[in-house]
């Protein structure tokens, strides 16, 4: 049996339950969980806010732990192995996006925690070829926001081929926002925070930001009209976005990770005068998320984290939902 923290029904509290997980796939790893992040998009399962949740629903995508059994046709990992699992559990390996190696739009992948039972438990199950090992050297307590916020934000440098050369900015210093500067500004680009809390100024500077922007003020966003190559909102609510494409450069682009959920609302021809663009992505695929971590390692980025005992998942939950949190939570054994 697998012990478990489960939500019984939309944003009811997290309690103790047991569930079989049956036989072990023979592609399958069990990992013992000994760290698993907490995301906003757990509390989006919990809350069934994407209208996709199942009950009991066990949430926890950001885990890291050991390799506890392997299935039978499973040779890459190995028992005692320290590992990582992300958002996406399993691909279906054989459609077009999956053999040009973009495993993260397979419309057939598996997600940690959608129709399964994902990481806040002991133990959790997964394809093996979901399963990162942790680059020597990784701390692995603050390592599991990385297999969901840090390859949200790293996925996008690669696909689009930033340059060192360019300037960049992030919307929004929270939970994926301070990971967006350290990645960026260890890529060699000099980095924009647009940040509304005056508080987090100095925070984003010590993260990588080489200039602050107050958010609020819209004359200070139109001062930097024509600045940015490359613009990273991490935000989930509306803004003015015909304001921020005004600070791109021909030819820039306004990326989305944060799940806004209103309609974004453009004037055509602050695209097309400039030619610029607007796109948004998910995760990255497995072997992104094993060139994150060890960019992670060679540049000494790491998540800053809050820690709770798996005990504590209540009050954790609490805390990301207080908007208080510095800046990802764990739960830790």
């Amino acid at each position: 049996m697998i012990n478990a923290y489960a939500a019984m029904a939309a944003k009811g509290k997290l309690e103790p339950w047991q569930y079989d997980p049956g036989k072990l796939g023979r592609q399958q790893v069990e990992i013992a969980v000994d760290y698993c992040g907490i995301c906003h998009s757990d509390i989006s399962m919990l809350h069934n806010e994407w209208g996709m949740s199942s009950y009991p629903l066990v949430a926890g995508h950001e885990v890291v732990g050991r390799i506890a059994a392997v299935g039978s046709d499973v040779t890459h990992l190995k028992e005692g192995q320290v590992v990582g699992l992300g958002w996406h559990s399993d691909y279906c390996k054989v459609c077009s996006t999956c053999g040009s190696g973009d495993h993260n739009l397979c419309s057939s992948a598996e997600s940690t925690i959608v129709g399964r039972h994902g990481g806040f438990a002991d133990k959790v199950r997964a394809n093996a070829s979901a399963v990162i090992p942790l680059p020597e050297g990784m701390d692995a307590k603050t390592a599991g926001p990385l297999f969901c916020g840090g390859i949200t934000v790293f996925n996008p440098m690669v696909q689009f081929d930033v340059k060192p050369t360019d300037k960049v900015a992030v919307i929004g210093i929270g939970g994926l926002g301070h990971l967006g500067l350290q990645f960026l500004r260890a890529w060699g680009c000099e980095v924009t925070a647009f940040t509304s809390s005056d508080s987090k100024m100095a925070e984003a500077k010590e993260l990588g930001a080489h200039h602050c922007i107050n958010s609020r003020s819209e004359a200070d966003i139109e001062q930097a009209a024509g600045r940015f190559d490359f613009i990273i909102s991490t935000v989930n609510v509306k803004l003015d976005w015909n304001l921020y494409l005004s600070t791109l450069k021909a030819k820039g682009r306004l990326h989305f990770v944060g799940a806004t959920l209103e309609p974004l609302d453009i004037g055509v021809f602050n695209l097309i005068m400039a030619q610029r663009s607007i796109s948004g992505s998910p995760v990255g695929s497995p072997a992104t998320i094993a060139k994150m971590l060890e960019f992670a390692v060679q540049h000494d980025i790491k998540p800053v984290v809050e820690t709770f005992k798996f005990s504590q998942i209540n009050e954790a939950l609490a805390h990301l939902e207080s908007g208080k949190a510095r800046y990802r939570i764990v739960l830790e054994r």
